[in-house]
């Protein structure tokens, strides 16, 4: 049984430093896409009203994607967990046209090459550095999936130092197991992330 987390008050106002790090909306992650997860949809329109807060204040987007070659070692062909999905280039792979991100979104692609996987945005990428020279120092996380991409891309923020909320709304979990999602949610609180709605994150 997970443990009731206490319910988190409303973050600071937003202000110079914050960025909204959505991690993986991308088709092949929606439902009907080749690792659809379930309800996974219905995180575009919370991530939409942070999208154009976030642009109204001039606060910069990160978006990352998996953005895999064909042979990647993810893949069941090739000996790992997951059908296909996310390959460079093809529709799977793109950000859904309902997600309203706006023009200068910094887009981080992962998992790149065939024999290295990624579930962490800042895995074998220039996200941190991206970040820092923005001055960055809190991120604002969303997306896909809670309990692997989500989870490991908080905790790594936590670790380089930054702030981090994770909007509640606005992610969905795999859920291999019923309650990997609350657990996931569970670690990033106990690690230090805060775990928000987005009405309260916009509060």
């Amino acid at each position: 049984m997970i443990p009731t987390r206490t319910p988190a008050a409303s973050a600071p106002p937003l202000h110079p430093g914050d960025a909204l790090l959505l991690v993986d909306v991308q088709n092949d992650f929606l439902p009907g896409g080749a690792l659809g997860v379930a309800d996974g949809d219905e995180i575009i329109a919370p991530l939409n009203r942070l999208l154009a807060d976030f642009s109204r204040r001039e606060l910069p987007v990160f978006a990352t994607r998996d953005w895999h070659p064909r042979n990647h070692c993810s893949f069941r062909p090739q000996g790992g967990p997951w059908p296909p999905h996310c390959i460079a280039g093809t529709p799977g792979a793109q950000f859904p046209a309902a997600l309203a991100l706006p023009a200068g979104t910094h887009v981080i692609s992962k998992a790149t090459h065939p024999g290295a996987d990624a579930y962490s945005g800042f895995e074998g990428t220039d996200l941190l550095q991206q970040l820092r020279a923005a001055g960055c120092t809190r991120v604002y996380i969303g997306g896909l999936a809670t309990d692997y991409c989500v989870r490991a891309t908080t905790l790594d923020a936590l670790a380089a130092g930054l702030d981090a909320i994770v909007l509640e709304d606005a992610v969905r979990a795999v859920n291999l197991q019923p309650e990997d999602g609350a657990r996931a949610l569970e670690e990033m609180s106990t690690r230090g992330a805060r775990i928000l709605a987005t009405p309260q994150a916009l509060a």
